[in-house]
């Protein structure tokens, strides 16, 4: 019976390979028909199929990954249109209540419909009309053909569309519906926080692993490269970029990857130069491999779980830093809404008692910087290197 034993392959690292009783192995050791697997050898599936097996198991991580997959989800939904497509319509009456708070007092209708507006536009056209007994033609040419004007204009009626008085999440000073406007913010404000946050990862990671690996005039440099960012405050920084690049999403993604790597270089220099002269790195230089299969195939798998933590602080931070910029009106342009942009317009609204597009932005953004921190913690507890050997 073929026995499945560990065998060191160039390369490859630690394998389980199928072997005969009594076969001699590459690295020179002698099958035996008892023999197990070690606790060195490399787990069903790889590292990956490992750390997701020890995920699954975390259930609490397991129902924050399903909530960030619904907020994909829903994300892609609006991207293609299929929801809060007509985001910018006013389909309600200016600050329509929230459907489960009821329809607002019939005088607070009367004051917000369009019907008021046009009375009080046929209110002053009347007051300013010239009176039937009064000749105003000689200070006034064109009194003459006033009767005929009003005669053509009764002949047109203004199609008025009936506005809803409540909308499911309430609606804003212009009458749009806030549910919208919140699905249409998530696009944007988790949009600018991944792309920025996995920019900012790829940069951190890729000079931090130069740093630690090679070290020397390579490493002198990037350090003094890391120095010039972190002189500024960060705010500094925000602020300068903003306003030399202009509002818009792409600026935003550019700013905060610029601003925010240096965190996560300085901690994958850190753990690069600790791993690369640890045993299991000088055993793949001795049998041949190159510089960078020791950096990104042994290195950073074993460094994966602190760049994911970090990436997730990154994904949060880079959230609120958009919120904020957007309150400032530095963020996304005028004609896109996040949920910066609904945090500004509250302000005014608060006044007034109209809290749910404030509770709407905040309870959108509160369940996905919650959920999204529980599925990195549990990736972290899943890739930590300590933990591989115990399936």
């Amino acid at each position: 019976m073929t026995d499945m034993v560990p065998d060191i392959v160039p390369g490859r690292g630690t394998e389980v390979v199928a072997a005969e009783p009594g076969a001699t192995l590459a690295s020179g050791a002698t099958t035996t028909a008892d023999a197990t697997a070690t606790p060195g050898t490399r787990p069903r599936g790889g590292v990956w199929g490992a750390a997701w097996r020890r995920f699954r198991r975390d259930r609490v991580g397991m129902a924050g990954g399903v909530v960030v997959l619904a907020y994909l989800v829903l994300i892609l939904l609006a991207v293609t249109g299929v929801v809060a497509k007509g985001w910018q319509q006013e389909v309600g009456i200016p600050d329509a209540r929230p459907a489960f708070a009821g329809p607002p007092p019939a005088d607070e209708q009367a004051a917000a419909g369009p019907d008021a507006a046009l009375a009080a536009l046929a209110g002053a056209a009347a007051s300013s009309a010239p009176q039937a007994n009064i000749d105003i033609s000689d200070v006034d040419p064109l009194a003459p053909r006033y009767a005929e004007w009003n005669a053509r204009a009764a002949q047109f009626k203004a199609q008025v569309h009936p506005k809803a008085t409540t909308l499911p999440l309430g609606g804003d000073r212009l009458g749009r519906d806030v549910l919208s406007k919140a699905v249409k913010g998530t696009e944007i404000s988790v949009s600018v926080g991944v792309l920025s946050a996995l920019l900012a990862t790829l940069i951190g990671t890729a000079l931090g692993a130069l740093a630690g690996f090679f070290g020397g005039r390579i490493g002198d440099a990037l350090e003094w490269l890391y120095n010039v960012f972190t002189a500024v405050p960060d705010i500094l920084l925000f602020f300068a970029f903003a306003a030399v690049f202009g509002r818009g999403i792409g600026t935003l993604v550019l700013i905060l990857s610029l601003v925010g790597w240096t965190g996560l270089y300085r901690q994958v220099r850190a753990e690069f130069i600790k791993h690369s002269r640890r045993e299991y790195v000088r055993a793949a230089e001795a049998i041949g491999a190159s510089a960078g299969v020791r950096m990104f195939r042994h290195i950073l798998p074993n460094v994966s779980h602190v760049i994911l933590v970090r990436m997730s602080l990154l994904v949060v931070g880079f959230i609120k830093a958009e919120v904020i910029l957007s309150y400032l009106g530095l963020g996304v342009s005028v004609d896109q809404v996040s949920w910066g942009t609904m945090l500004a317009e509250s302000q005014s609204e608060l006044i007034l008692g109209h809290w749910w597009q404030l509770a709407a932005a905040t309870v959108f953004m509160a369940l996905f910087v919650t959920a999204f921190s529980l599925m990195a913690d549990a990736w972290r507890d899943a890739l930590d290197p300590k933990l591989r050997g115990a399936e």
